[in-house]
C-alpha cells in the first residue's frame, strides 16, 4: 500500500474483508467507490467515473453516489446480481487518533434485501442454504424480510431438487460446490439465474444453531437438514453483521406431505405465472388472489405451490372458506378490517433489524386495533376452524397501548429530527419543549424590540447551522444603527449580521434544549422500538394467523364470485368433474360463453380418457382444467 494516502490504505484493508462485493465506502454526504469496484459501479450505474492521483503514475478510478440516495443504486445492483458491502463511520471523530475508524455494517445481497421499496409487497425473496450427505440433500430456505425460515430434505437427484427449489424460486444460495452445483443447474433449467456463495462445512453447526434458534429441538432433526440450516444461519450473521431476533423459529416438513408437482407441471398449469412472458395475469394465482393484505398474497402463494395430501388438513380449510362463502355480509367486514392491517410480518423484520421509524410503529399499532374485530367476525360466523383461530389470533393489547401512548400521530420519516414523542407522554421532554417554545417566542419579541428601537422596519432575526442566531440589516439602513451596540457577526452582499450578548446567551440555551430534546426523544423511541422487540414470537404468531384467515376469506370471495363448489372426497380410486370450467380461461374470456365439461376417471370406466379433435379444439385446455380443479380442491 506504499504511496496511498491514509484514507486510501484503510479503504483496501476493508476491502480485502469483501471482496466478492462492491465496497459502498462512506466520505462525508456519499459513498464511494475506488478502483475495479469504481469501474463496475460506473459501468452498471451510468454514472460519472473520476479519478484520483495516486503518485506520479497511478490514477485510482472513483466514482460515488449521494448518501440519501444510496438505497436506489444499491437496489438495482443488486437486482443485476452484485453484493453491496457498506462501510461506515463507527467512531467519533473526535475520539479518533488519525483516520477515523469504518467498518463494514452490513453486505446486501439479492438474498437479504431488506429494504421494501425494492420487494414486491406480494412476494416473498428468499434465500437458500444446501447440503449434500450421504445421497441426502437437505435445503433450508429463509425470507429475511418476514423472518421465515423452512427446511427439508430428500432423496439427492437434480429432479427432486428442481421440483423443491420451484417453490422458492429464491435470489441466492449458499453451500458447498456439489450441493450448488445441482442448484445451479435447477435453477438455470427453470430458465432462472442464481447467485451462489460457496460454504464449506460448518466449523461449528451446533453453536450456530443454538444461537440462532435458542428454543428449537435439533436432535429431531435430519443431520443434512441441521447442516443446510448452520450453513444459512452462517451466511446470514456474516453478511448482516447483527442479532437476527425475527429469525427464531424452524418450520420443518417433508415434501411427502404435499402434492408433487414437478417444474414442467407448474409451468404448463401456469399456476403462478404464465409460460409466454412469466406474468402474474392470467395465472390460477392471479385468478384466486382476492386477499387484502401482503402477508396473505405470500401466504396464498404458498398454498398453490404446496396442495395438502391431508385429507384432514384439507377439509378445515375448506369448512372456513364454506362458512365465510355462505355469508356475504360478514365477509365484507372481514375483507374492510384486513385492508386496514398492515404487513406485519415485514414490519416485524424492521424492528428486529433497528431500522424500523416511528411511523412504521404507528402502522403496528394501528394494524393491531384491527384484530379484535377479527376476532369478534370469526366467532360470529360460527365455523369451527375460524372460532378456533380467531381463539390464537393475540391482539397484544399491551404493545397496541404502549404505542398509542408514545409516538406521535404523524412523526416524521426521520427518527433524529425530534417531533417522535406525543406530548405528555415524558415530563422531562415537555420542559424541553417548552424552554425550546419559550425561546423562540423570546426571539420573535426581541426582534419586534429592535424593529421599534431601531426603527429599521426591515430588521429580522436568522437562524443558520454555521453562526447561530443573528440580527441581519440591510446596507442601506446601516447608518441608522447605535454605535456599540451590535457586534459584527457576518459580511454579505447587501446586508451586515450582528449579534449582541442578550442573543448569545439565550442561542445557547435554546439550542442545548433543542438538540438535547431530539436526543431524548431519539431514547424514548428506541426503547419502545427494543421493547416491542422482545415481543417479535407474539407479533409473528398473530402475522402468520391473519395471513391464514386472509387467504381463506379470499377464496370464499373467489367461489362466491365464480360460482364454485365445495368438492367431497372419497376413499376410492374414482374422480368425478361435473360441470367443470377451465377456472382462469373463463376469467380472462370474461363476455363470452364458456361451456363447462364433464370429466370421469373410474375404475370400472376406465383409467384413461383418450382425447381426439382438430387443433384448437380445446383438448389441451380440458386436460388442464381438470388438474387444476383437483390442484384447487387440495389447496
Amino acid at each position: 500500500m506504499a504511496g496511498y494516502t491514509p484514507m486510501m490504505q484503510q479503504y483496501l484493508s476493508v476491502k480485502e474483508e469483501a471482496k466478492d462485493a462492491l465496497l459502498y465506502f462512506r466520505l462525508g454526504d456519499s459513498y464511494e467507490m475506488c478502483f475495479e469496484d469504481a469501474l463496475t459501479a460506473s459501468r452498471e450505474l451510468e454514472i460519472t467515473l473520476t479519478g484520483r492521483g495516486a503518485g506520479q503514475e497511478e490514477r485510482i478510478p472513483m466514482c460515488g453516489v449521494p448518501y440519501h440516495a444510496a438505497e436506489g443504486y444499491i437496489a438495482r445492483l443488486v437486482d443485476k446480481g452484485y453484493k453491496v458491502a457498506i462501510c461506515v463511520q463507527v467512531e467519533a471523530p473526535k475520539a479518533a487518533k488519525g483516520v477515523v475508524r469504518r467498518e463494514i455494517v452490513r453486505i446486501v445481497t439479492p438474498g437479504t434485501v431488506m429494504e421494501t421499496k425494492s420487494l414486491a409487497g406480494g412476494a416473498n425473496n428468499f434465500i437458500v442454504g444446501a447440503a449434500e450427505q450421504d445421497g441426502r440433500f437437505g435445503l433450508a430456505a429463509c425470507d429475511l424480510t418476514t423472518g421465515e425460515m423452512y427446511v427439508t430434505s430428500f432423496a439427492a437427484s437434480a429432479e427432486s431438487v428442481k421440483n423443491e427449489l420451484n417453490v422458492y424460486r429464491p435470489a441466492e444460495a449458499v453451500g458447498d460446490e456439489r450441493a450448488l452445483a445441482i442448484l445451479e443447474g435447477a435453477s438455470r433449467s427453470s430458465g432462472r439465474t442464481l447467485v451462489t456463495t460457496v460454504r464449506s462445512q460448518s466449523e461449528a453447526p451446533d453453536e450456530r444453531l443454538a444461537a440462532q434458534f435458542p428454543e428449537e429441538r435439533w436432535d429431531r432433526h435430519e443431520p443434512v437438514r441441521k447442516l443446510a440450516v448452520a450453513r444459512l444461519a452462517e451466511y446470514l450473521g456474516e453478511t448482516q453483521k447483527r442479532s437476527l431476533a425475527h429469525v427464531r423459529a424452524v418450520k420443518s416438513y417433508d415434501p411427502q406431505q404435499f402434492m408433487a408437482l414437478d417444474a414442467f407441471t407448474r409451468r404448463n398449469l401456469e399456476l403462478t405465472e404464465t409460460v409466454r412472458d412469466r406474468a402474474r395475469k392470467g395465472s390460477l394465482l392471479w385468478l384466486l388472489d382476492r386477499t387484502r393484505t401482503a402477508m396473505g398474497a405470500r401466504q396464498l402463494k404458498r398454498w398453490i405451490d404446496q396442495p395438502l395430501l391431508d385429507r384432514t388438513a384439507a377439509d378445515e380449510r375448506l369448512d372456513a372458506v364454506e362458512a365465510l362463502h355462505g355469508n356475504w355480509m360478514l365477509r365484507e367486514d372481514l375483507r374492510g378490517a384486513l385492508s386496514e392491517i398492515y404487513d406485519l410480518e415485514r414490519l416485524v423484520g424492521r424492528i428486529a433489524y433497528g431500522t424500523a421509524n416511528a411511523r412504521d410503529l404507528n402502522a403496528l399499532g394501528a394494524s393491531l386495533s384491527r384484530i379484535p374485530a377479527l376476532k369478534d367476525i370469526c366467532a360470529e360466523l360460527g365455523s369451527g376452524p375460524l372460532s378456533a383461530l380467531a381463539q390464537t389470533l393475540d391482539a397484544c393489547e399491551d404493545l397496541a397501548l404502549a404505542i398509542a401512548d408514545a409516538i406521535a400521530a404523524e412523526p416524521p420519516v426521520s427518527v433524529r429530527e425530534g417531533g417522535l414523542i406525543r406530548p405528555g407522554f415524558h415530563e422531562r421532554l415537555d420542559e424541553l419543549r417548552e424552554a425550546s417554545k419559550n425561546g423562540k417566542t423570546w426571539i420573535a419579541e426581541l426582534e419586534r424590540r429592535e424593529r421599534e428601537a431601531t426603527g429599521i422596519k426591515s430588521l429580522k432575526i436568522g437562524f443558520n447551522k454555521v453562526f447561530g442566531y443573528y440580527l441581519e440589516v440591510t446596507r442601506a439602513n446601516l447608518g441608522t444603527l447605535p454605535e456599540g451596540r451590535y457586534e459584527r457577526k457576518q459580511t454579505l452582499a447587501n446586508a451586515e449580521r450582528y449579534v449582541t450578548p442578550e442573543l448569545k446567551e439565550k442561542e445557547a440555551l435554546i439550542l442545548e434544549a433543542e438538540e438535547r430534546m431530539v436526543d431524548l426523544e431519539y431514547e424514548l423511541f428506541a426503547a419502545l422500538r427494543d421493547e416491542i422487540a422482545l415481543h417479535i414470537p407474539r407479533l409473528q404468531r398473530l402475522a402468520e394467523r391473519v395471513a391464514s384467515l386472509d387467504v381463506l376469506q379470499s377464496l370464499a370471495e373467489v367461489s362466491a364470485e365464480r360460482r364454485y363448489v365445495r368438492p367431497t372426497w372419497s376413499d376410492g380410486y374414482d374422480l368425478n368433474v361435473t360441470g367443470g370450467r377451465h377456472p382462469v380461461v373463463e376469467a380472462v374470456t370474461e363476455g363470452s360463453a364458456y361451456i363447462s365439461n364433464d370429466a370421469s376417471l373410474t375404475r370400472e370406466g376406465g383409467p384413461i380418457l383418450l382425447i381426439t379433435g382438430p387443433n384448437m379444439a380445446g383438448k389441451s385446455t380440458y386436460m388442464r382444467q381438470v388438474a387444476m380443479t383437483c390442484i384447487m380442491a387440495q389447496i
